[in-house]
């Protein structure tokens, strides 16, 4: 694989350069996994007609959706050899890469409402995580929200004791595995362009999504049971290669970052409508049973996963956790 991608690198990097050469707009090349009718999709699209039209044509971004391009297990080391200069990674992503501190947005429960999300991912403590990407070569550009995730099998899900030896797909984070362990299941890390498949045939009993990954996906339509649980967050990190990006002349790497921060505003502010027009389209279908947890069962999911925050202190660090969970207390949120 690594050869490939290399591959790749030198023939995009040739490609570049006789671009340079004959004046021609900038490629960026943005890849993402999943559709295009998600919020991320939407997102890279409006980002695509916004930069284009900013520098009047100069750049030219070709949007590669659905993991056509690359499988998230590939994007990361792709986007570092510059055989593609944007990606729009989940946060989980940034853990295995060894900034272990992105991991603090897979901790359950930690962001009790959108408005602490915000107050992370806008404030001091969004531009610090950016700060440790930069020695791996990447640099980051924004924050893209898709909301709280629920959970998904063929059985009902509704306390703790339900995933005892469950096989439940997560993303490779070992929050995540810690989470999954902590309710008695068994975590299994795969791609996300494989999830349906192993749903399918039974690889896997169930997994974890926002609403508009699990509706665009279809994995509803193997997947009798979906619980409401709100219980973790899925948000993206819209990332770049930073040697590609501090090359781009002053005027032209402006005009993008204005593209981006309109396309993160849209983005973001179609993430909920999108999850919710997911979830009424899953029980429209009439396949798949949408259970909320009552406040009884939603205390016993907190008291099983508690311990997942201080388990992960020694990993994530103590003071990234403390310091989302002061933005938490500074807004009344717990």
């Amino acid at each position: 694989m690594k050869l490939n991608v290399l591959y790749l690198a030198l023939a995009a990097a040739a490609v570049v350069s006789g671009q340079a050469y004959a004046q021609a707009p900038i490629v960026i090349k943005f890849s993402h996994v999943v559709a295009n009718d998600t919020p991320k999709g939407k997102g890279a699209d409006r980002f695509k007609e916004l930069a284009e039209k900013a520098t009047n044509g100069r750049v030219k971004i070709e949007v590669y959706p659905n993991s056509t391009l690359y499988k998230d297990k590939e994007e990361m080391e792709a986007l570092q050899l510059g055989a593609v200069q944007m990606l729009a990674p989940s946060l989980a992503k940034f853990g295995p890469l060894g900034v272990k501190e992105f991991e603090v947005f897979d901790l359950p429960y930690i962001f009790p409402t959108k408005d602490v999300l915000y107050r992370v991912t806008e404030g001091q403590v969004g531009r610090d995580l950016f700060k440790k990407l930069e020695p791996k070569g990447i640099t980051g550009l924004a924050y893209w929200d898709n909301g709280f995730k629920v959970m998904s099998s063929n059985k009902p899900m509704h306390m703790p004791a339900d995933f005892k030896g469950m096989k439940m797909r997560i993303q490779s984070s070992k929050v995540l595995d810690a989470q999954m362990r902590a309710l008695g299941a068994n975590p299994q890390v795969m791609a996300f362009s494989e999830v349906y498949q192993a749903l399918q045939t039974g690889v896997v009993d169930g997994t974890e999504n926002p609403p508009s990954n699990l509706y665009t996906q279809k994995m509803h339509e193997v997947q009798k049971h979906v619980t409401m649980s709100n219980h973790g967050y899925l948000g993206y990190a819209v990332i770049v290669n930073k040697k590609f990006w501090d090359g781009l002349p002053a005027d032209i790497r402006t005009q993008l970052d204005g593209a981006m921060k309109e396309a993160t505003k849209y983005a973001n502010a179609i993430a909920q409508q999108e999850n919710d027009k997911a979830i009424a389209a899953v029980k429209a279908t009439g396949k798949t049973e949408i259970y909320a947890l009552n406040d009884k069962e939603k205390a016993e999911w907190r008291k099983a996963l508690a311990p997942v925050q201080k388990d992960m202190e020694s990993r994530i660090g103590k003071a990234t956790i403390d310091a989302v969970n002061k933005e938490a207390a500074a807004i009344g949120a717990k």
